[in-house]
């Protein structure tokens, strides 16, 4: 099964250490297990654009649409046996010690 997960900067974590921050090294063991389809980083939240549709009406600002200090900061598409796996896969991804990691199974159109 497909998980995403979902990269959340929180300002209430512990503060980012740069040296602490092996995400070459979770990469390559998530590689290695044949787990990772992809994954990237994100903009920051000052490049994000919202789009809606009001009354017919296209409405675009700028941001994000929730106001919020917890942003998305990234995403990794990884597929797992269980949501157990998942759960352990994310536990080793480093921003689970310096922010947060939303795992969402991935839901295909159609099922």
């Amino acid at each position: 099964m497909e998980y995403m997960l979902f990269i959340c900067a929180d300002p209430s974590a512990p503060k980012y250490v740069a040296a602490e921050d092996n995400i070459e090294q979770w990469g390559a063991e998530m590689d290695a297990r044949g787990v990772t389809r992809h994954g990237d980083r994100l903009r920051p939240v000052e490049d994000a654009t919202t789009v809606t549709v009001r009354g017919g009406e296209v409405v675009v600002s700028d941001g994000p649409f929730a106001e919020t200090k917890e942003w998305i900061a990234g995403y990794d598409i990884i597929a797992c046996t269980d949501l157990d796996e998942a759960i352990e896969v994310a536990s080793k991804h480093p921003m689970a010690r310096f922010g947060k990691i939303e795992i969402r199974p991935v839901w295909p159109l159609g099922e």
